[in-house]
């Protein structure tokens, strides 16, 4: 009788490991209709997406998006604020929330922790300035402290763009955007990466002294994040979407935020 070598034993268990969550029933959808609501993560410091107002209830665009989104599903909406550096624990280890939807951006690796729902807005990541800084490209900002959220999609852009961030003298991360721009404008840091859609709404909706720089990094894509395995319930949501998309409510909530469909998501067919 032949030994069978521990390390195939240990090759074979492991495969089994992976392999079992693979074949494992999807109950995502039918675990938030028997609970009849969703738990929404998002930060509530991140206007105009989502956020806290001065009463202390929560507005956002992609609240009214999920709002509706809900309904077509039969279940309510719990909003659950959250810390943004802390998304992936609240989501995938303590399970503490159904979804992260909240200017989410859809990243490669991102995707091999997270589901995603089909793209639904448009974004970029950009440098936000003093408007009397005088700069005027990336070059301009060599020597310069820059700013940006801990745990955003600003912290990869900037690591994507190596050259870029070997000129700056310092990188400074802030738990949250409105904390950052403060700063900005105080003169702590000369410049803070971030979502342009939520540069713009900050510079309009504050009348702030501030611009966008002419170079951006890199375009994205926002997306709403389920678990990797929670397929039925991310794909329940892209048919909400599509179907919001069709029937004009999509636009109705982009306009009421930007004053305009700026929304990306295909009208069904």
């Amino acid at each position: 009788m032949k030994i069978v070598p521990r390390i195939f034993l240990f090759v074979l268990a492991l495969c089994l490991a992976v392999s079992i969550p693979a074949f494992a029933e999807d109950n995502s959808l039918g675990d938030i209709q028997s609970a009849g609501k969703l738990i929404l993560g998002f930060d509530a410091s991140f206007p105009p997406m989502g956020y806290t107002q001065d009463d202390g209830s929560f507005a956002g665009f992609d609240l009214d998006v999920a709002a509706e989104v809900v309904a077509i599903l039969g279940v309510s909406l719990e909003l659950q604020p959250i810390d943004w550096s802390a998304k992936d624990l609240e989501l995938n280890v303590s399970r503490s929330i159904d979804c992260v939807w909240n200017g989410f951006t859809i990243t490669e690796e991102r995707k091999e922790t997270v589901s995603f729902s089909i793209p639904y807005l448009g974004n970029a990541q950009v440098l936000v300035i003093r408007a009397n800084s005088g700069f005027e490209t990336l070059d301009d900002l060599a020597g310069k402290p820059l700013g940006l959220q801990a745990g955003s999609s600003a912290v990869d852009a900037l690591d994507d763009s190596p050259d870029f961030k070997a000129t700056l003298s310092e990188v400074a991360e802030f738990n949250d955007y409105m904390v950052a721009l403060m700063d900005l404008e105080q003169g702590g840091v000369d410049a803070v990466l971030m979502d342009t859609v939520v540069a713009n709404y900050y510079i309009t909706e504050k009348g702030a002294a501030l611009s966008i720089l002419g170079e951006a990094l890199v375009p994205e894509q926002f997306g709403v994040g389920f678990r990797k395995n929670d397929i039925a319930l991310t794909e329940a949501v892209n048919a909400a979407l599509i179907e919001m998309a069709g029937n004009g409510k999509l636009a109705e909530i982009s306009t009421k935020w930007f004053g305009s469909d700026i929304t990306i998501v295909p009208k069904p067919e």
